[in-house]
């Protein structure tokens, strides 16, 4: 797995990570009963033991299994002031199986 950050969301992880003293951690919100979508978030909390830990120019960026699973191969971070970070693609799928008899 491959995390890439926009220069915009490193300089921003710096300076949070310096003034919240907690490590960023990606997270897979995932929602659905016969569809699904999943948005992906970048937050600030203690570390969970299973987490992997991902290294990009001096940060740790953590991750944990679940989330891992709906990552693509190759993640983006960035950010912006207006709308804050943007992490990985999100997506939503429709498919439902029904079974009939």
């Amino acid at each position: 797995m491959v995390i890439k950050l926009t220069e915009s969301a490193l300089n921003k992880l710096k300076e949070q990570i310096m003034t919240e003293k907690q490590l960023p951690r990606i997270d897979a919100d995932v929602r659905g009963g016969c569809g699904l979508s999943v948005n992906f978030t970048l937050v600030f909390d203690e570390p969970r033991r299973n987490d992997e830990i991902i290294k990009f120019d001096g940060i740790q960026i953590r991750i944990d299994r679940f989330t891992k699973r709906y990552l693509d191969e190759e993640t983006q971070i960035d950010y912006s002031h207006e709308h804050g970070f943007f992490t990985g693609e999100s997506f939503a799928s429709s498919a439902c199986a029904i079974e009939i008899d």
